[in-house]
């Protein structure tokens, strides 16, 4: 939720920040219902004003002997004006409200100005680009290959963009998370959590996913949605509440299954695994103050990029551009791995800060050192890593020319000691 009294004194600076994001300006229609609420507010001031004092009007006539009749009538005439004044007010609030929900964060100045990802700006590569004495196959190739990706089996039991894995790739897959989720809390400082998969629309709303994509989620005949990231619970751990300067920053990791409609993706990546209805991440998010948050951003995003390096896979760091830059995030990291069998690189991992975009909508606040008065939070969230990708991309870059499949140095004590996928 963006700042209104900034808006109100900055109606110029937050239509260029919309315009950035390709819309038409907004300051004009937000200002005035803001106003029509100030003005309604005023007033209810003004007819409280007035019942107090006809109140003691009444009490003086009465104690004197006089006639109350005419001021009684007008306390009640003011009390029915100001439950309507006070409906209205309401009213103005939920359409303000409503009008703020759907409109994305505000952008640093540094992210670059861009209409679509191929306006992203890369920052650097990491790794070198494996050389292959045969042609490199795609991770559904291998996996079906060697008995171990079945697609058709989860098309009869779900339909499509679902996979069943077994043996050792699923085995692959669990060491992935197992290796992501130890790095971040044995090394990194992120405390472990397990959430619920299944959230209220309040958690929804407080990181962004709602109102605007409710198309993408899965909702339950309940009223739960599952979560399309863990971004959700984790970041809503702090929802409503008022933390001490002294505990920032706190950081959160989580490994779940995350659940998407893909709605707007039909056509892309039908093929193997890449993008699917249901997937595992292991998800990061710092709570942090606002001084602290660009040091975090860049932080979080090398603790995702190190975990590539660990395994060896070559990427590379785009930072989007105005037009590819999600709804909530002020500025963002991808981490993007190389896919041999794609032949191109693909995301991995968005890293982004907030700031205090979500800690608005959860109402989540800090107090300073010394200080009585509260601030919002700034909160920020990362993959570190998808973990289906993270599969995709070990398939296909230790990928060997019998079908085999190599396993990075880091994986080997998760697996057990194998070395090797073999049918």
């Amino acid at each position: 939720m963006l700042d209104l009294k900034w808006i109100r004194e900055n109606p110029e600076a937050f239509d260029a920040a919309m315009k950035r994001r390709g819309l038409p300006p907004q300051s004009e229609g937000l200002l005035s219902l803001d106003a029509d609420k100030r003005k309604i507010q005023t007033d209810m001031q003004d007819v409280q004003a007035r019942r107090n004092a006809a109140a003691k009007e009444i009490g003086k006539a009465k104690a004197s002997g006089g006639d109350a009749d005419a001021l009684i009538r007008e306390v009640a005439d003011l009390k029915g004006a100001a439950q309507e004044l006070e409906t209205r007010e309401r009213d103005l609030q939920a359409d303000l409200d409503a009008a703020l929900s759907v409109l994305p964060n505000i952008m640093k100045d540094d992210v670059p100005d861009g209409a679509s990802e191929d306006d992203n700006v890369e920052l650097r590569r990491i790794g070198d680009i494996p050389e292959f004495e045969f042609e490199p196959k795609e991770h559904y190739e291998l996996g079906d290959a060697l008995g171990m990706m079945d697609f058709e089996t989860a098309a009869k039991l779900s339909g499509a963009r679902f996979v069943v894995t077994s043996g050792q790739i699923a085995r692959l897959e669990r060491a992935l998370a197992a290796f992501m989720v130890d790095v971040h809390t044995l090394e990194k400082g992120y405390l472990e959590i397990s959430p619920p998969v299944m959230v209220r629309g309040d958690s929804l709303f407080g990181t962004g996913q709602l109102p605007k994509f409710e198309e993408d989620l899965y909702k339950t005949e309940e009223d739960h949605y599952m979560i399309p990231t863990a971004e959700v619970p984790l970041t809503n751990l702090v929802r409503e509440s008022i933390l001490a300067e002294s505990e920032l920053p706190k950081r959160f990791t989580a490994h779940t299954l995350c659940f998407r409609s893909e709605a707007g993706s039909a056509g892309k990546d039908t093929a193997g695994m890449l993008r699917q209805h249901q997937f595992a991440k292991v998800e990061m998010v710092s709570i942090t103050t606002p001084e602290q948050s660009d040091e975090e951003h860049e932080r979080m995003t090398a603790c995702a990029e190190d975990i590539l390096k660990r395994l060896g896979l070559p990427y590379r760091v785009v930072v989007l551009c105005s037009g590819d830059t999600g709804f909530g995030a002020r500025k963002t990291y991808d981490i993007e791995v190389w896919l041999p069998g794609q032949d191109s690189y693909r995301e991995i991992s968005s890293c982004s800060t907030c700031g205090d975009f979500q800690a608005r909508r959860m109402k989540a606040r800090y107090r300073p050192e010394g200080e009585k008065g509260t601030q919002f939070v700034h909160t920020l969230n990362g993959s570190g890593l998808a973990v289906g990708r993270t599969l995709i991309a070990v398939m296909e870059n230790y990928q060997q020319a019998d079908g085999s499949i190599r396993i990075p140095d880091a994986l080997v004590p998760y697996m057990g000691g194998v070395t090797e996928i073999r049918a």
